[in-house]
């Protein structure tokens, strides 16, 4: 019999599995009062370490000096997942230095003087919906930013990520996402794009960063809530998306971004939140796999007729919604009924109701990410590795996915159950899904925008 041949990747898998498997062992081998000491949210290390950065960063981060604005948006953002703010002095500072990323023509660069990009633009209007206030959300050109999206659209339906850059599935979303929460999309920019991207899901279910490419975590999550944001989520084949994503959960607890790869904490956010996203979207899962009018008994049916009268009675409300939270309204506004739909589509999804149970563990990636990932401040890849701004940031963001996973709607705190570890320590602020913001910043940019 021919022996089984041991790969390099295989190797790796056993290792992070042993490393995992001691870390658990240990906790579930001590009394109850140190698991719960072990499983806090270390909130203060963290803030510390967060805040630390905004101020000073090592000779080491030189290589992310075109990624500035991402580092505003991994801090500033996690600081508002723990609920807690920055001072004013260092947020007036951060304003500042992202109102120098602005490029005079429209878009954010990763520096000050630096070519705009797609990347650093959804970083750094991010990072000043993250700060809030009339001078942050006012400190964005709107105008020019339009401008510069639509340069940057190719032929293809997708967008480029920068003048002359790469046409791919992560440059459609920071378009889109841009442009939504910002009140400016419309047909103009999404035209095309739902090919572009219906192009990238792969044989697998999952989606691509290009036509052709591997099935990947973060360009799935971008070209799943690009496609919701533009109402063109029913082309997806969302039966075998979910396929793909439920299998990306491995023993560990947490989630890896491509079939035989490693787990990794960031995907706690990139998987986590694309299992999310689908449990708002029953209607249209139930009817790709033919059962939104054959349930079996009358009850069913009568169930999902009303649960169809809700849906269509948010859709149907959304415009007057932004006239309610716009009290002068918009001139114009009511010849502009389908611009404000797709304008809105980010408000009327997260207040759609969760019809279906989570599609993963939501409480084995709290122990993956509070056991595994956490640091003395700060998240990390896995064990052996270090923290790092970013893993902070999306492991928190996949915290609180997991923790909002069974809430039935937005605005409403978990049950104690469906948080891991202390409630009242370890309970973080929900984020809206699509755009990766604390919920309550993005319902005061939503009110803001639809006044403008």
């Amino acid at each position: 019999m021919e022996s089984r041949r041991v790969t390099k990747t295989l190797e790796d898998q056993w290792m992070v599995e042993r490393q995992v498997r001691e870390i658990y062992d240990y906790f579930y081998s001590i009394p109850p009062n140190s698991q719960s000491v072990i499983l806090e949210l270390q909130r203060d290390k963290h803030f510390g370490y967060l805040t630390r950065g905004l101020t000073k960063l090592g000779p080491s981060f030189s290589v992310l000096d075109a990624n500035r604005p991402w580092l505003c948006y991994w801090t500033l953002h996690s600081i508002a997942l723990l609920g807690e703010s920055i001072d004013a002095k260092l947020e007036n500072d951060a304003i500042d230095f992202l109102t120098r990323c602005q490029d005079k023509d429209g878009g954010y660069g990763g520096g000050p003087g630096q070519m705009p990009h797609l990347a650093t633009t959804y970083a750094a209007v991010n990072s000043l919906i993250t700060l809030g206030g009339p001078k942050a959300l006012s400190s964005i050109n709107r105008e020019k930013l339009y401008t510069f999206l639509l340069q940057m659209k190719d032929t293809s339906g997708g967008f480029r990520m920068h003048d002359g850059g790469e046409v791919d599935v992560r440059a459609c979303y920071t378009a889109i996402s841009v442009a939504s929460i910002l009140n400016i999309v419309d047909d103009e920019l999404i035209h095309g794009v739902g090919n572009y991207i219906l192009s990238c899901q792969t044989y697998e279910g999952g989606i691509a960063g290009e036509p052709g490419a591997e099935a990947h975590g973060g360009y799935t999550f971008c070209g799943l809530a690009a496609m919701i944001l533009i109402n063109e989520v029913n082309r997806l084949d969302l039966p075998r998306l979910i396929d793909w994503v439920v299998f990306r959960q491995g023993v560990e607890g947490g989630f890896q971004g491509r079939t035989n790869k490693l787990v990794d904490g960031c995907y706690s956010f990139w998987q986590g939140a694309v299992a999310f996203l689908i449990q708002r979207l029953n209607l249209v899962v139930r009817e790709q796999l033919g059962l939104s009018n054959d349930l079996g008994t009358e009850s069913a049916d009568d169930s999902s007729d009303s649960e169809l009268s809700a849906e269509e009675e948010h859709l149907e409300g959304t415009s007057s919604h932004v006239q309610e939270t716009c009290p002068h309204g918009k001139e114009g506004q009511e010849n502009a009924s389908d611009t404000i739909k797709i304008a809105d589509t980010g408000y009327e999804f997260i207040n759609r109701p969760i019809a279906m149970q989570p599609l993963f563990d939501s409480l084995y990636l709290q122990q993956y990410v509070l056991l595994c990932s956490q640091m003395d401040g700060g998240f990390r890849d896995k064990p052996g590795k270090g923290r790092d701004h970013y893993h902070t940031c999306y492991c928190l963001s996949g915290l609180s996915i997991a923790q909002y996973s069974w809430t039935d709607e937005a605005d409403s705190p978990p049950l104690p159950r469906d948080v891991f570890g202390p409630y009242s320590r370890n309970l973080l602020e929900q984020v809206h899904p699509l755009f990766n913001v604390e919920l309550d910043r993005y319902y005061e940019a939503r009110k803001f925008f639809s006044c403008l």
